[in-house]
């Protein structure tokens, strides 16, 4: 009875250590996506205006790329002010973007019609 309680006991402490190192990830290649300021624009929680892109409809902070290396976020274009369209590569970790690359579509700039 002992050998059981003391194997089942081993057991237990296994999963739970195999558990913890285990890191759900997902790959994303050449993807586009909706790119933004997370607070400003897709309304998630943190403080300051941090970079997001939104994948498959959810939302991810970024790391790797900070908002300003864009431009100027708070310009009539920027990220707190509009969402943009970007191609990205990277992986999904613990809730969180990791960009290998990200590429911004550039905007069609529609044309104001002439007067005469």
């Amino acid at each position: 009875m002992k050998k059981f309680k003391l194997l089942l006991l081993l057991l237990a402490s296994v999963l739970v250590a195999n558990a913890q190192t285990k890191t759900a990830t997902k790959k994303v290649e050449k993807k586009e996506v909706e790119i933004a300021c997370g607070e400003c624009m897709f309304q998630m929680a943190g403080k300051g205006c941090n970079l997001a892109v939104k994948i498959d409809g959810i939302p991810y902070f970024v790391d790797g790329r900070k908002i300003d290396d864009f431009g100027d976020a708070h310009a009539d274009d920027g990220f707190c002010n509009a969402v943009r369209k970007a191609v990205v590569t990277g992986e999904i970790v613990e809730k969180r973007f990791k960009a290998k690359s990200i590429q911004l579509i550039e905007q069609k700039k529609t044309e104001k019609p002439k007067s005469r």
